[in-house]
């Protein structure tokens, strides 16, 4: 999944009609890269559980190196990431790069556990189910 098209999930999933948009002729899947095929992690909606300062808080870790990051509050980021080894990511948040390990992964659950200087932060994510839709936010 390139990120024109996790865009157009994106805005699929806040309701924004697209299909002026989509092609006339299906185009050619993105082939990946024979190790990402079984990675969990790669080209899926993860949305933060618990209690979070932005509600629908979500990743979509990129098979080509890009991480959306979006909630129902805030606008959507573009960020470069990686994957460090089988256990830790990192990537880029306003000029700082952002370290985690991952604590848990599968088809099911992500468990981040984020190093924020000398704190530590746990995220847990599972897959976002479709559809989905952004709460009315008070204004």
């Amino acid at each position: 999944m390139d990120t024109k098209a996790a865009i157009i999930a994106l805005l699929s999933v806040w309701g924004v009609g697209t299909a002026a948009c989509l092609p006339a002729v299906a185009e050619e899947p993105a082939i990946a890269d024979e190790g990402d095929s079984d990675n969990p992690l790669l080209n899926k909606v993860w949305v933060q559980q618990g209690e979070s300062p932005s509600p629908g808080t979500m990743q979509i870790f990129l098979a080509d190196g890009t991480l959306v990051s979006d909630s129902c509050w805030e606008t959507y980021r573009l960020s470069k990431w990686q994957q460090v080894s089988d256990t830790a990511i990192s990537w880029e948040e306003d000029g700082m790069t952002i370290n985690a390990d991952i604590s848990s992964l599968t088809a099911d659950e992500l468990i981040l556990s984020l190093k924020l200087g000398s704190d530590v932060v746990e995220q847990r994510f599972s897959p976002a189910t479709v559809p989905t839709v952004c709460p009315d936010m008070p204004r």
